[in-house]
């Protein structure tokens, strides 16, 4: 089989696109005919307060927390990326996991899967438990070890597939379908790393998506934002309250920016898969690597689950370099491309050391049961041209390792 053909086939079999996504993406919320200008690009509102017409009579907004239109064009969008009928934006991803949490009250239970964003292992551990929320970390890739952590205080499972930064793959229809058996238990994903291009968890049983819209959603590293979408009457409800009452929200410029982003969302997330699934086949040869974690690999333990519920897979990576914890900070700071910093998601090229960097907060222990050792590396591969990213990633690592014998590439 030829290296093309070897391409084509591992980015096929995936789940077929969704339908009308990049026609939605341009076109829902925006239409021109919602301004008195008939702007087609939807204008940044900044003002704070808006001219009611007589005391409690206005024209759909009252005060910019509460609601404002440039916020209100990107949440139908997303909404509809979503295939969802609500959604809400907040000022980080995180803002939006406390809101999310601020559903619950003093002893509910959550489950979080254990191998998860540091900051969001950060919330629950340190913040939520101050406010009386018990979470309980679980490899929630394993129904069986899901379904023996119910209790009859849980409220909530987060769960965030693939996850930061091991890339374990979790079955969201089956998780969804044994946690909403067992009673009224919100279930949350979080779909950050492969926007909803490639998944949408609420048409596979989930109760909320949410997002850090900093990464693949904005797309170009000069956002903050977080996201929540649901299908829920009762959820948008409570949410869209809490959204105005603890006012965690965006300012319009960033929404503006944030649906810009989204405009080419779709060309960008398909590039992204392409770079990375080059990237990844490029370090599974290579003889510094220890080991490749990639769902789009055939080697990934979820290939097939992959394939099952998503349309492709995004531009993240995580691999083992050989050697030591020095071997892999020389790696990191010879790359010349690949910046090495922290989020992801851009469209160019970031690197990072999660031990140090991103999951720091994890307590060392646990880093060390998820895998995230030493020699663990995280790439965002973006959309630089994938020889150039390739060529960049074997001279880092030439000099990481520089007694290794390896092919031309």
């Amino acid at each position: 089989m030829s290296a093309g053909d070897k391409e084509r086939d591992l980015l096929s079999g995936f789940q077929p696109p969704f339908e009308h996504f990049s026609t939605q993406a341009l076109h829902v919320g925006q239409d021109a005919e919602q301004w008195t200008s008939m702007a087609v690009v939807p204008p940044i509102s900044l003002s704070t307060t808006f001219k009611q017409v007589a005391p409690g009579k206005h024209a759909g907004f009252e005060y910019s927390r509460s609601g404002n239109p440039t916020r209100n064009c990107l949440e139908k969008a997303v909404a509809a990326l979503d295939g969802a009928k609500y959604c809400m934006a907040f000022a980080s991803g995180l803002a939006t996991t406390m809101t999310i949490a601020h559903l619950l009250k003093s002893g509910d239970g959550i489950i979080c899967m254990n191998d998860v964003y540091g900051g969001t292992n950060r919330y629950f551990r340190r913040v939520g438990s101050e406010m009386g929320l018990q979470t309980c970390f679980i490899d929630c890739t394993s129904l069986k070890c899901l379904r023996e952590a119910i209790k009859p205080n849980t409220k909530l499972v987060w769960i965030e597939t693939p996850t930061n930064p091991m890339m374990n793959v979790t079955d969201i229809k089956a998780c969804a379908e044994l946690v909403h058996k067992r009673g009224d238990i919100i279930m949350v994903v979080d779909n950050t790393f492969m926007s909803p291009y490639f998944q949408r968890p609420l048409a596979l049983g989930a109760d909320i998506c949410m997002y850090s819209a900093t990464k693949y959603m904005n797309g170009h590293s000069d956002v903050v934002m977080g996201l929540a979408s649901t299908n829920r009457d009762d959820l948008y409800q409570k949410l869209k309250f809490l959204q105005n009452a603890i006012g965690a929200v965006p300012s319009p410029f960033d929404c503006f920016l944030c649906n810009r982003g989204l405009k080419t969302l779709s060309l960008r997330m398909r590039q992204h898969f392409k770079n990375a699934l080059a990237v990844a086949q490029f370090l599974e040869a290579d003889p510094r690597v220890e080991k490749v974690f990639f769902p789009g690999l055939p080697s990934h333990p979820q290939y097939k689950l992959t394939k099952q519920q998503c349309t492709g897979t995004s531009g993240m990576i995580s691999f083992l370099i050989k050697g030591n914890l020095e071997n892999a900070k020389i790696f990191l700071e010879n790359l010349k491309i690949f910046c090495l910093a922290e989020s992801l998601g851009g469209y160019e090229s970031l690197a990072e050391h999660p031990a140090i960097m991103t999951h720091a907060s994890v307590p060392e222990e646990e880093r060390m049961v998820l895998g995230i050792s030493d020699t663990l590396i995280r790439l965002s591969v973006g959309l630089e041209d994938v020889e150039d990213i390739i060529e960049d990633l074997h001279q880092a690592l030439k000099v990481a390792h520089p007694n290794v014998v390896t092919s031309p590439i």
